[in-house]
């Protein structure tokens, strides 16, 4: 398992679950990325408002408003720069699925998803912001 980025990330860990939370963050942060955790959605959104992470990893059954509400307010505030949404949730159906795309998430992942594939995700989102910034040359 490659520890280092193509990019170091801005991540929000959005978790209510704190063990949880508190492992994906380390793991995070041994990649090399920035990461914060919010509990719960007010949080999320408070943290979001200061700092618009790169990636939100968002779980769908939180206390408060739903991950599905908190997306649709993310998407609502962050403006021009829009942060890729993912929610790592219980919440497999294919309902639960389409109330994600409606909410404005980018990518449904299931629990238990296995810390090679977040990682692998992370860094093809890493290559891929790091390749908008390489400026280009004309040949000529």
């Amino acid at each position: 398992m490659n520890l280092t980025p193509r990019l170091p990330l801005s991540v929000l860990v959005v978790e209510d679950q704190h063990d949880c939370a508190q492992s994906t963050a380390e793991l995070l942060t041994m990649c090399g990325h920035a990461v914060r955790v919010a509990t719960c959605g007010p949080d999320a959104l408070r943290d979001a408002a200061v700092e618009i992470p790169d990636v939100v990893l968002l779980d769908i059954q939180l206390p408060g408003p739903s991950g599905w509400e908190v997306a649709s307010r993310l998407r609502e505030r962050a403006g021009g720069r829009q942060p890729l949404v993912v929610a790592v949730t219980g919440c497999g159906s294919e309902e639960d699925r389409w109330r994600s795309a409606d909410a404005g998430i980018d990518l449904h992942l299931v629990k238990p998803v296995a810390p090679a594939d977040l990682i692998r995700l992370l860094d093809w989102v890493g290559g891929h912001l790091a390749a908008r910034t390489v400026p280009t040359t004309a040949c000529g």
